[in-house]
């Protein structure tokens, strides 16, 4: 009867998870002002489950992260000085991989009186390259300091940053057959951000065997200042997909959230629209997105989610 609890205890014991993941790869690390760092990885992979990652600055820990994420601003640094990160993966049952080759990082030297943010990125253009993965490339910002990164944004989140010495981002881990809207922000020394570049809409190929898409194409918007002087107007424009009928209704989604179902529909070949009014303070973010309800009356793929923004 003694032994019973032991023996049981002893099962589990040998039952659990003592396989780390693997190392996280390809570890970089971009200063993005004199006080803050970029750090990115390449995610890694685990018998069971990946649950987060730790990010180490020499031996100390300064962040930890859930599994979702493949990068992270390190603040509170100090300016010019020399830093060392690396990156570990965890799992549910505690387990560690081993650190990540160091990445290297220098932070440049302050400018506390820099109060002016860069222009805008210019020109920015993309292009899919086959199921989960795209190119971004833009026209050089500038900045009465000087500029020392650009931030890619999808759905008003940062996704990805590059030094400021770069004009082009390589995106992957993408969804095949799915529309994305990217935009590009320029960042100084000082922490100042552009404005938002012009939006690129760029569709991933669908995964072999997988039917074309049903989402509409060139989702845009157009603001104006309503007559009560608060808020906006908003217009979007959008193509129909080509579905061999006529569609019937779109559903608007707002923030992710379904707000109205538009109807009626017009001709696949049209070109629709539809305009509603926001009264959110100047500065407001919202995404939008759109599906059609396809002619065999079930609802097609999303749209791509541009970004507006109350003037």
């Amino acid at each position: 009867m003694l032994t019973l609890p032991f023996l049981l205890a002893g099962c589990g014991a040998g039952d659990r998870d003592r396989q780390s993941p693997s190392v996280p790869g390809a570890v970089t690390a971009q200063a993005s002002s004199a006080t803050s760092v970029h750090v990115m990885w390449q995610r890694s992979t685990d018998n069971k489950a990946v649950t987060g990652y730790e990010i180490l600055s020499g031996a100390a820990t300064v962040k930890r992260v859930p599994a979702d994420l493949s990068m992270i601003d390190v603040s509170g640094l100090t300016a010019s000085t020399a830093y060392r990160f690396t990156v570990r993966a965890a799992d549910a049952a505690g387990n560690l991989s081993a650190p990540s080759a160091p990445a290297a990082v220098t932070t440049p030297a302050a400018t506390p009186d820099d109060k002016r943010p860069p222009t805008a990125p210019a020109r920015l253009t993309g292009r899919a390259d086959g199921t989960g993965a795209a190119d971004l490339s833009w026209g050089r910002a500038s900045d009465d300091v000087g500029v020392t990164a650009y931030d890619v944004y999808q759905e008003g989140v940062r996704i990805h940053s590059v030094g400021g010495a770069e004009t082009t981002a390589r995106l992957t881990g993408l969804r095949p057959g799915t529309v994305y809207t990217f935009t590009v922000r320029a960042r100084d020394n000082a922490d100042n951000a552009s404005q938002d570049s012009n939006a690129v809409d760029i569709a991933t190929a669908p995964a072999p065997g997988a039917p074309p898409s049903t989402a509409p194409t060139g989702l845009r918007a157009t603001l104006a200042r309503p007559p009560a002087g608060r808020g906006a107007d908003v217009t979007l424009h959008w193509t129909p997909p080509h579905t061999g009928g006529a569609i019937g209704a779109y559903q608007l989604f707002l923030d992710g959230h379904a707000t109205t179902t538009i109807v009626p529909g017009v001709a696949s070949d049209g070109i629709s629209s539809y305009s509603f009014t926001l009264t959110d303070p100047p500065g407001t973010r919202h995404s939008v997105k759109l599906r059609a309800r396809l002619p065999d009356g079930t609802w097609g793929d999303f749209s791509a989610q541009p970004t507006v923004v109350v003037p």
